[in-house]
């Protein structure tokens, strides 16, 4: 089940003679605020209680007994000629990897609750890898990205895993194993969490693609979206309303298998004329084979149509007049307010976004059209990675026992004069006002959080420890 980014009880908390005590009024609010800072990563005071809703002052409450038991930093910055205060998760709390598989790569990132990428590395598989290889590559690679910035193993918490193709919610299994057959029927999930020893998630990959853009990419501070794999297969992860949608069984966004042509070529899916058998890099590359031979790969057709050859730019803007014609569909439907553009074929720059802009301009109604920007990804190759980080980080929290209150029972403190947290010692004082945030916990499941007013910028890679 996944994590709501706010409180992770399913039983809501209410105040008065009904419901929870203030006890559980605190409760809910403090793990409120955590979650949030753990998704999000460092926020400034102001920042979190816009975010959560909470006052400045049970802010201020909260974020003094988090610094105090050491689950926080709290520095002081200067933000628009004003001082702040920026709180950041113990950075030394765990780790999370985050695991990308391609039809022909693996790229595994390790980071820690702070949002900082401590290790990043890739590996090229063979094409049409199976899940028996895969595995045992993935949990080497993640040992020894640990290894390499000198953290202990004990401190991995979770594991996040994308995988090209609908991933079954019910069961985090590939519910159509078209683009990667050797892994038909693997729970993927169970063999690495037996491998490595800790709770593991298996996710689609566009999905994690959107993720990680409305975290740290194209898509920060958007509520409507959609970001668009194209590669192999041609996938898409929607964001309807702040929040990443994925449909009644868990694989919505398959918009690679929207019909273009009705009497098109058969797709491996069994039907005729999909956008991806028609716009995908194996259909590229079919067209191109006759005139560039049996080894073209989609790096050199890419290289090619950098360098001027008329025929890979043909294809390319044409299959991007295809995109384009799904892309309207979208707008038609959801009047997004943009559609994100990645994978490898994304790399490809204007050839083929000319080509999908112009076909949403003919296809789409004029009032959709207007209010939807079509852009390519700012994450480049790494989304898919780091959107298993960012899936980690939402659900560290059902792996990792977070400190929900202090141990001295009764102690609720007033905010200082300035709102500003005292890390020292504070007088006891019952907070009778305010109000527990709570969520319905699938509701808020893999909520998209607006951007923080303050630049958070893309996780860096950092080397060592």
């Amino acid at each position: 089940m996944t994590t709501a980014i706010g409180t992770t009880d399913s039983a809501p908390v209410r105040v008065g003679r009904e419901g929870g005590s203030l006890r559980d009024l605190r409760r809910a609010n403090r793990r409120e605020a955590f979650n949030v800072l753990r998704i999000r990563g460092a926020l400034t005071q102001a920042e979190l209680a816009r975010a959560t809703g909470l006052s400045h002052a049970s802010v201020s409450n909260i974020v003094r007994e988090l610094s105090e038991e050491g689950a926080v930093g709290v520095t002081m910055v200067r933000q628009n000629g004003r001082r702040a205060y920026k709180v950041t998760l113990n950075p030394d709390a765990g780790l999370v990897a985050g695991v990308d598989f391609g039809n022909r790569h693996m790229r595994v990132a390790i980071a820690d609750l702070a949002h900082n990428v401590l290790a990043e590395d890739d590996l090229t598989l063979l094409h049409g890898h199976s899940a028996v290889e895969g595995i045992p590559k993935c949990a080497g690679m993640v040992r020894q990205l640990i290894e390499q910035v000198g953290r202990p193993y004990s401190d991995l918490i979770g594991v996040s895993v994308g995988l090209p193709g609908p991933v079954e919610a019910s069961t985090g299994r590939l519910s159509s194993p078209t683009v990667l057959p050797g892994w038909a029927d693997i729970d993927v999930s169970a063999a690495l969490r037996d491998t490595l020893h800790v709770p593991v998630v298996v996710d689609n990959d566009a999905k994690l693609g959107a993720l990680a853009e409305g975290l740290w990419g194209s898509g920060r501070g958007l509520t409507d979206f959609a970001y668009l794999k194209i590669s192999t297969g041609i996938g898409a992860g929607l964001v309807l309303g702040g929040q990443l949608y994925r449909g009644a069984g868990g694989t919505a966004g398959e918009i690679g298998h929207t019909t273009i042509e009705e009497n098109g070529p058969v797709c491996r899916c069994g039907n005729r004329g999909c956008l991806e058998v028609l716009a995908g890099a194996p259909a590229l590359l079919e067209l191109l084979r006759r005139r560039h031979g049996d080894d073209l790969t989609i790096e050199d057709v890419l290289r090619r149509s950098e360098a001027g050859d008329i025929g890979c730019r043909r294809v390319i803007a044409d299959a991007g007049r295809h995109i384009g014609v799904a892309v309207a569909n979208l707008c038609n439907l959801l009047s997004l307010q943009r559609i994100i553009i990645g994978g490898e074929l994304a790399l490809a720059g204007d050839v083929l976004l000319v080509g999908i802009t112009d076909s949403v301009a003919r296809r789409a109604i004029s009032i959709a059209a207007q209010h939807t920007e079509v852009t390519t990804s700012t994450l480049g190759g790494r989304a898919g990675v780091l959107g298993a980080v960012a899936r980690a980080l939402q659900e560290s929290d059902q792996y990792h026992a977070i400190p929900l209150e202090p141990a001295v029972a009764g102690l609720y403190r007033s905010a200082d004069g300035d709102g500003e947290p005292r890390l020292t010692q504070a007088k006891t004082n019952q907070q009778t006002s305010g109000a527990a945030r709570t969520h319905n916990e699938e509701e808020a499941a893999m909520r998209v959080p607006r951007a923080p007013s303050i630049e958070a910028g893309v996780p860096k890679v950092r080397r060592g420890s």
